[in-house]
């Protein structure tokens, strides 16, 4: 797992560095739906279909993480399941889905939304059409699978993707979810730094980026729900962020 975990870390790098300049910049070229909007959007007075939280009245923010699951996921669903917090998790097909499949069931036993991450980790902005479904459909096959219920929502490697990769993802019923905090989790073991991050930039709406895989991540994670908790956030899963509103095919969401 620690050389998956290497693998993985240019790209995770490349990852938040692209998001954080992209939101800092404002010149995304991505077209993107706030979950605001997508709550907006929905019938007026309908309700809120996923669990008992209304975003719309409450002060909701969605934890989720990436490119697991891995060794360190049984603690991190402890923890989540301690904190009665639920979370979304984009999962790579590739070394981690089929190495510890009794996770992925767990974590959707547990109620957390369990989504895509793409299969091997490629950027699906700079492969063939026929190469961004397989990345995409592997993963939703294998978790269907384990859990009886496909995915509707996933996460680009990298946060890249463009027009090809909507239409892609709409035809294999896809929502894409980027993110609006990053704890940069890849650089650094410091778990209280890692929890210093994610304070400093959430705020209502929030989509927090974490990765399960990196040693330094999960022990933060009670502190981060602690101090969340504190200031008045209630946290859910994606689909809870935009519901009423629901997730659509080819859309892009980042707070």
């Amino acid at each position: 797992m620690r050389a998956a975990a290497r693998r993985l870390r240019p790209a995770a790098l490349a990852s938040a560095a692209l998001g954080l300049a992209l939101m800092l910049s404002g010149c995304a070229q991505v077209d993107t739906t706030a979950p605001s909007t997508a709550r907006a959007a929905a019938a007026h007075g309908a309700p809120a279909r996923f669990g008992t939280v209304d975003c719309r009245e409450a002060k909701c923010i969605a934890l989720t993480f990436d490119a697991g699951p891995s060794e360190n996921s049984a603690r991190l669903l402890d923890v989540l399941k301690q904190k009665k917090v639920p979370a979304t998790f984009f999962l790579l097909g590739k070394n981690h889905i089929e190495k510890y499949p009794q996770l992925v069931k767990r974590m959707a036993a547990e109620g957390h939304e369990v989504a895509s991450h793409t299969w091997d980790h490629k950027i699906l902005t700079r492969i063939s059409d026929a190469q961004i479904r397989e990345e995409l459909k592997r993963p939703d096959d294998a978790i269907e699978r384990l859990t009886g219920r496909r995915p509707t929502l996933m996460r680009p490697p990298q946060g890249r993707t463009d027009s090809n990769v909507h239409e892609i993802a709409k035809k294999e019923g896809l929502a894409e979810v980027l993110w609006s905090v990053t704890a940069k989790d890849y650089t650094t073991e410091d778990s209280a730094l890692i929890t210093k991050r994610v304070l400093d930039q959430a705020s209502r709406d929030g989509i927090i980026l974490l990765h399960d895989i990196y040693r330094g991540t999960v022990p933060a994670v009670p502190g981060i729900i602690d101090a969340l908790k504190a200031r008045g956030y209630v946290f859910v899963t994606v689909p809870q962020l935009l519901a009423p509103g629901k997730p659509q095919p080819g859309k892009v969401y980042r707070p």
